[in-house]
């Protein structure tokens, strides 16, 4: 027997009732965010690569080089230094250097109070768009070379780069200050 009031709203056969549409909207919420992230982030990669700002590899061009002709007869190292150009639209990296004249190593100079001193780095980093001009006050190669260096003399390098791989340079060797 009817009493006839409705207990509950009506629902047509066929569709969800609202226990159920709360039950996937419930479900559904938590990922609501990390999705919303997502597009976000899609829709900003495409606008940077769109706008030709997606970073194009680096590209390594580099000079030819000079080394320091030792001032002193006891002095078993000198430096090597390069102007390496990165034109490209990304950071690479110096990772080695490699000669047939000795051993070559990454420096740098750390400043302390009143002086610097040199210390052994692992790579060189060449930040995109810039060229890195070797010095003795900026990373630079030192080298020990396994006889005496004669002024003007060629030598051949190899730098190695994450990105570029292998790059032959040749260095002059030439008195300090020159």
């Amino acid at each position: 027997m009817s009493t006839g009031h409705n207990d509950g709203p009506t629902v047509a056969p066929g569709r969800p009732g609202p226990a159920l549409l709360s039950r996937w909207t419930a479900r559904l919420r938590p990922a609501l965010a990390p999705l919303a992230a997502g597009l976000l982030t899609l829709v900003c990669l495409s606008l940077w690569t769109a706008t030709g700002r997606a970073g194009t590899p680096a590209e390594i061009g580099v000079g030819e080089g000079r080394i320091f002709l030792p001032v002193l007869d006891t002095q078993d190292t000198t430096g090597a230094f390069f102007d390496i150009a990165n034109t490209g639209g990304s950071e690479d990296q110096l990772l080695e250097v490699r000669t047939e004249i000795g051993r070559a190593m990454f420096s740098d100079r750390q400043l302390t109070t009143g002086a610097g001193r040199m210390i052994m780095i692992p790579r060189i980093v060449v930040p995109a768009g810039t060229t890195l001009e070797m010095s003795p006050f900026t990373p630079n190669v030192m080298l020990s070379p396994k006889r005496p260096l004669v002024e003007g003399e060629r030598v051949e390098f190899v730098l190695r780069f994450r990105q570029a791989g292998d790059v032959p340079v040749s260095a002059v060797v030439v008195r300090p200050g020159s």
